[in-house]
């Protein structure tokens, strides 16, 4: 939507050269028809001041990013214990979203949802040694009975041992790319960053599986690719860099990195080719591209998405076969791919916030537009119900704003600082009557979070720029 309210200027003045669009014959809504959805009603425990974000946390040592301190500010997030949020409404909305992008991508490669129990027996994990190896991270429990569990952080024995209960594969029904969005957990030993480290997040896992070592590389190939046109579509510039396969293991693995100054993460990129690493795949005395020996620049990351070639490591301890093309059994080659949604949903922020005010990839914002009426015992109040009737012709209007349009119906607050907390807010779009809401016909200021750009357009100009708001 960057320079979208560019092209609306001469609405302003001219609002009859409107092209393409027809104006319709606007009625009252009947208070039977659909309650609004208004502000005042959100569930929205907003902590505004520093020092009130600094008593939740605990201590202040613990705010150590933009994105942790504005989440608790507005009320996206609401400590639960060290390491755990409460996901409050507007976060749940934007994460549903950011899901449906996410479905939308992985089903257009072949994916299919599934959804496992986030309790994993133990013995699915001592068969891959990874019980052990794990450590501390792993949360684990017993059961009345005695036996074992964990909290998954991840499902590549899930997965493998469910695929290896179906007897009868044929290479002909392969590649399978199973994937879900559930739950994680992991026993972080310092939880930091609000969402961007914490002991449960929210994950999509993906995991492949295909009929020769040339087919899974063309489905690892897919799958990234999938990734950047994710990515590309929330207008974050990630980097894919190689990384080391770590207690998951197999032969090639990447992350996908947002560039960012308190990322944990180090890798380097090479200016003069392709080549890009996590700094733990190199050897520490290196500073030349491997590739074509010029000099590496070194930078900063969160890791948002990580992918894994893992061969048969999984599918031979479980024995996941499939009869191939001459009749016989064979392993399946496997794959695995993340991507840590509320992680996501964090750097975001992180990346496009200002220091005071939250902005969204524009398809995740929880709502796209605000709408602000004037105060009432204002020189302007007659024009609350015309605020009011400019929501319901939207939603009336523009079917795909249904459920997106926000009335902050607050109207013993000045217009100054409902603007406030909407630009904290980061509404993508805020339409205001003010002072030329009086005029004939009636002028709405439109504001462009994103860009900062401000036009003043008629009811039927402000229709025509809402139709062209693209959501998910």
């Amino acid at each position: 939507m960057e320079g979208l309210l560019t092209r609306f200027r001469a609405l302003a003045t001219c609002s009859h050269q409107l092209s393409g669009y027809v104006p319709c014959r606007f009625h009252r809504c009947d208070s039977g028809r659909g309650k609004r959805l208004v502000l005042s009603r959100a569930f929205q425990p907003q902590n505004l001041r520093e020092d009130q974000v600094l008593s939740l946390e605990g201590r202040s040592g613990d705010l150590t990013c933009k994105s942790q301190r504005l989440m608790l500010q507005v009320g996206l997030i609401h400590p639960a214990s060290s390491g755990c949020y409460h996901l409050l409404p507007y976060t749940v909305r934007a994460m549903e979203k950011l899901v449906r992008v996410i479905d939308q991508e992985m089903q257009a490669i072949g994916g299919q949802k599934v959804n496992m129990p986030s309790l994993s027996p133990a013995e699915l994990w001592r068969a891959t040694s990874r019980w052990d190896l794990m450590g501390k991270e792993l949360l684990r429990l017993r059961d009345r009975h005695g036996k074992d569990y964990c909290l998954g952080p991840t499902h590549e024995e899930a997965i493998t041992a469910l695929v290896a209960s179906q007897k009868t594969l044929s290479y002909k029904q392969l590649p399978f790319l199973l994937y879900q969005v559930t739950r994680k957990f992991r026993d972080e030993p310092r939880p930091r960053f609000g969402l961007l480290r914490g002991r449960e997040f929210y994950m999509k896992d993906m995991y492949t599986f295909d009929s020769s070592p040339e087919a899974a590389r063309q489905t690892y190939s897919l799958v990234c690719d999938a990734y950047a046109s994710l990515f590309d579509r929330l207008g974050l510039r990630c980097v894919k860099v190689q990384a080391d396969v770590g207690s998951i293991g197999g032969t090639m693995s990447h992350e996908f990195q947002l560039p960012v100054d308190i990322g944990e993460d180090r890798f380097v990129v090479c200016p003069s080719c392709s080549f890009s690493a996590n700094m733990e795949t190199l050897d520490s005395s290196q500073r030349n591209c491997p590739a074509c020996q010029g000099p590496l620049t070194e930078t900063k990351g969160i890791e948002v998405g990580h992918t894994f070639y893992l061969g048969t490591k999984y599918s031979s301890i479980f024995n996941a076969q499939f009869i191939n093309v001459h009749g016989k059994p064979s392993l399946a080659e496997m794959g695995c791919y993340g991507l840590g949604v509320t992680r996501i949903l964090a750097a975001a922020i992180e990346v496009l916030s200002t220091e005071d005010c939250i902005r969204w990839p524009g398809l995740l914002a929880p709502y796209q537009v605000c709408l602000i009426p004037p105060k009432k015992g204002s020189k302007e109040e007659v024009a609350i119900e015309l605020t009011g009737h400019l929501y319901d012709h939207i939603t009336e209007a523009v079917p795909q704003l249904r459920g997106e349009v926000l009335l902050d119906d607050r109207t013993h607050l000045t217009i100054g600082n409902r603007l406030k907390d909407a630009q904290k807010l980061g509404y993508p779009f805020v339409v205001i009557a003010g002072k030329r809401a009086l005029e004939d016909p009636a002028r709405f200021e439109v504001c462009c979070q994103n860009t900062g750009e401000v036009v003043f357009l008629t009811e039927e100009g402000v229709m025509e720029f809402l139709s062209q708001v693209q959501v998910v």
